[in-house]
């Protein structure tokens, strides 16, 4: 069975980045009308905070009831048996697929520091923006294991 892909409303931005954290596909669409969300959804699933179009969108809709990112991060996880890619293969900016690319090539986009501290690091192949498993990673792993 392949994987979930997303498509998100303009009001689950929050919930959009996380599920790209996670490595899963998800289109996020700011200041989209509802029936142009539902021309361009495929073979996504629509999540979104609005019942009516969530209905609209037929068995492809799922509508998240909470504003709590927790607790919509924790709906989606179990109504699509999600489970997160350490490996971080989207990238949070643009949802790209991310590359592990060698150190020396990220040198003049990343603080000295940065560099100097970290051996591992990864680039957007779209977007070109480039990450690192940096302080921040214990605070987003120990959210990932909270809702999963």
């Amino acid at each position: 069975m392949p994987e979930p892909s997303f498509l998100l409303d303009g009001m689950l931005g929050s919930l959009a980045r996380w599920l790209r954290i996670m490595g899963y596909d998800s289109n996020y669409l700011r200041d989209e009308q509802d029936s142009a969300l539902l021309t361009v959804l495929g073979d996504r699933y629509l999540l979104t905070r609005d019942r009516q179009l969530a209905q609209r969108a037929g068995p492809r809709g799922f509508y998240l009831e909470s504003d709590d990112l927790d607790v919509q991060l924790s709906a989606v996880v179990e109504r699509f048996c999600l489970r997160p890619h350490l490996e971080r293969t989207r990238c949070t900016t643009c949802n790209g697929t991310l590359e592990k690319v060698p150190k020396d090539q990220v040198k003049e986009k990343v603080e000295e520091g940065t560099w100097s501290e970290h051996q591992e690091f990864w680039r957007c192949r779209e977007c070109g923006k480039v990450y690192w498993h940096g302080a921040h990673w214990k605070n987003i792993r120990n959210r990932l294991d909270r809702i999963s």
